[in-house]
């Protein structure tokens, strides 16, 4: 992308939540999420690593939540906590006017019966949304490039850290990639882990008119970043998807489980 990476204050002007969720997470039938789909696909293995592979324990961070609770879905099923964060004001805002019930928030009524689905009983997905809210005990403001990511806040470090889309929005070059990888890495115990949903070879995407830069990444960078903050990579899948060209320039997306050693290194 020609031009500087978008800055913070680019994102506090222009990011507009609804506009996000109106473009990425909104299904042409109104009322079913179809299998095989991008964003069906990412719930699918979110839940077989929360349901099926075990990653469990007392509390959850998810770094960079953005204005949405999909990621969520199935993690509350396995986690006692959770801490959601973002760094835009506004972000926050949508995600508390959902925990208050605000008639105004977006319909996740799709994708919640998709998860309720996936998980053996499609009606069941109002007891999914209400176990959600409950489970979520924060909503912090985050930065990823600070040392602590939620300063001056103080968050003992968590069983699990779970952020999609995030860190590669937020680093112009890979050394602060590097360095944001570690910031978030911090928060997650020994013998914990890290998922991580990241967009790769993406140099932008648009929400409603205007443009947000991306850092490139491939499947091997992130994967050496992770070592080098002291993680073993766990598993590493490469899912490939039909993006619209108009929308971003991404190739595909990498679903990323790491662990922390027990023994800190």
């Amino acid at each position: 992308m020609a031009g500087e990476f978008t800055g913070k204050e680019v994102y506090e002007q222009k990011f507009c939540p609804k506009n996000y969720l109106n473009m990425y997470l909104s299904f042409e039938s109104g009322d079913s999420l179809n299998s095989g789909t991008a964003f069906a696909t990412i719930l699918d293995k979110l839940h077989k690593a929360f349901a099926k592979d075990g990653i469990r324990g007392d509390t959850l961070i998810d770094i960079g939540s953005g204005p949405s609770i999909h990621q969520l879905l199935s993690a509350c099923e396995s986690f006692k906590e959770i801490i959601v964060s973002d760094f835009l004001e506004q972000n926050r805002e949508e995600m508390k006017k959902w925990l208050k019930k605000d008639p105004e928030t977006f319909n996740w009524a799709p994708v919640l019966k998709y998860v309720c689905q996936l998980e053996g009983d499609r009606e069941k997905w109002m007891e999914k949304e209400e176990k959600l809210r409950k489970a979520i005990k924060q909503v912090l403001k985050c930065d990823v490039t600070m040392a602590n990511p939620f300063d001056p806040v103080q968050v003992d470090p968590a069983d699990c850290v779970l952020s999609t889309y995030c860190a590669e929005g937020a680093c112009g070059d890979l050394p602060s990639y590097q360095s944001a990888m570690k910031n978030v890495g911090s928060l997650v115990k020994p013998g914990g882990h890290l998922i991580l949903v990241v967009a790769l070879e993406e140099t932008f995407y648009m929400v409603g008119p205007h443009k947000f830069s991306c850092l490139y990444l491939t499947p091997e960078m992130v994967e050496d970043v992770l070592k080098g903050a002291g993680f073993d990579v766990v598993s590493s899948e490469v899912l490939v998807f039909d993006y619209p060209a108009a929308i971003t320039d991404a190739k595909a997306t990498l679903f990323l489980v790491a662990q922390k050693p027990k023994e800190s290194q």
